[in-house]
């Protein structure tokens, strides 16, 4: 990944507003630049009951989120009170959100918070059930950590769990729930907030206050990417059930559109590298690469080429060349990133649904199924699955996308925090 000290400080010196990233961590969805994969090496192929198990935690909330590191910690959130197993309140008025904090060498809990859910919320049942209350992955820049859920709020903690400030950003609500992750550029946390108030929220980190606004957020459930297009000026890239949108995340000034297309909603996050953009439509979509640093609408200027492909949930990840993911029907894809050609379409045999988005990691490729266990397939040119790994003693659901941090795996179900090595 282009995630190392020299790559995060050339290429996005400006985000992270004077904190040191380290090897290690991974301080938000997806990693500390948002792309799903990572530099480091020799993890784990095989785990499972007793095998390759560093450590393993009861959580103190369910959730779909995915854990984040920094240093000593991991932060994770989740729910309780209403819409689990073991909960038998019956309205939304006892919903509880967390934002959890863990040491990372033995996963034992630091800390614990929690704030009242918006009586407002969604009925626990159809797609809200899938994935609950605390889908939204947390994101820290080393001094505190900010977690967004939805009608709920964005909130900021202390590394000693003191809470800073809460935040409103909208209070609609959808039928599927809530699920984007906030990000961090400078003295900004920016949250996609489609279902909330159908718009992009920039907050002040220090104190929560709104910055900017940018609306039309259209059916998007995916989480921004900061893209670097030269010049120490990156642009924030959501992808929209029409339209492929840029931001100025200084300002939220509208740069570019582009028509995608895909005329439904749109859960995958894009990835980048170099200028270039890469979208996955949803479940009708197709894939588009686009060459970003455009003004206005870019459709017929800055298309690089589209493809057939689609991914209702999951978000794909550039290795070699190479664009990957695994669809929510546990279905492989890879396609030459240069030309958009398929390189394979290869169904996972017991890969029968899948939520959380592929991590690559030295020429491998890991996939969390929702209950059919972990696959690890290779991330070469042609499918090949290397490994199919459970823990057989965990019926609950794994939604979170795995986590790499210090040459190991985090892997969160809605039950527990697992360490692999």
């Amino acid at each position: 990944m282009k995630e190392t000290l020299i790559c995060v400080v050339a290429a996005f010196a400006n985000l992270t507003a004077g904190n040191t990233l380290v090897a290690g961590n991974w301080t938000q969805f997806r990693g500390n630049d948002g792309s799903g994969t990572s530099s480091e090496a020799e993890l784990p192929l095989n785990w499972g009951d007793g095998e390759n198990l560093v450590w393993k935690t009861g959580l103190p909330g369910y959730g779909a989120s995915s854990p984040i590191t920094y240093g000593d910690r991991i932060f994770l959130t989740g729910y309780s009170g209403y819409g689990t197993a073991s909960s038998a309140a019956t309205t939304q008025t006892m919903l509880k959100l967390h934002v959890t904090c863990l040491n990372r060498s033995d996963g034992t809990v630091r800390w614990d918070r929690k704030i009242d859910g918006n009586d407002n919320e969604q009925d626990y049942k159809r797609f809200v059930a899938l994935h609950g209350y605390a889908s939204g992955t947390p994101a820290t820049d080393g001094k505190a950590v900010f977690a967004f859920f939805g009608s709920s709020g964005v909130v900021a903690y202390d590394y000693e769990g003191e809470l800073l400030w809460t935040a409103d950003v909208g209070d609609k609500t959808h039928i599927f729930g809530s699920g984007t992750s906030p990000v961090l550029f400078g003295d900004l946390v920016i949250v996609n907030a489609s279902v909330e108030s159908g718009s992009l929220v920039a907050l002040d980190k220090q104190t929560g206050d709104e910055v900017w606004r940018a609306p039309d957020i259209n059916s998007a459930w995916n989480t921004p990417l900061l893209v670097d297009v030269g010049a120490d000026k990156p642009e924030m890239v959501v992808n929209t059930n029409t339209k492929l949108l840029a931001f100025d995340p200084s300002s939220g000034e509208p740069l570019w559109n582009f028509t995608n297309g895909a005329g439904t909603y749109i859960c995958p996050s894009v990835v980048a590298e170099n200028d270039i953009v890469y979208a996955v439509g949803g479940r009708s979509g197709k894939v588009v690469a686009v060459r970003g640093g455009g003004r206005g609408d870019v459709t017929e200027s800055h298309q690089v080429w589209a493809s057939e492909g689609q991914s209702n949930v999951p978000s794909p990840v550039l290795h070699d060349g190479r664009l990957h993911w695994v669809s929510d029907k546990g279905i492989a894809f890879c396609l030459d990133a240069q030309s958009g050609e398929q390189v394979y379409k290869k169904r996972i045999a017991d890969a029968k649904k899948v939520y959380a988005s592929v991590v690559a990691v030295d020429d491998r490729l890991y996939v969390l199924t929702c209950a059919d266990g972990a696959m690890v397939l290779s991330a070469g040119s042609e499918f090949e699955q290397l490994a199919h790994n459970v823990f057989s003693d965990d019926d609950s659901i794994f939604n979170a996308s795995p986590v790499v941090s210090n040459g190991q795996l985090l892997i969160r179900s809605d039950r527990f925090l697992y360490c692999v090595d």
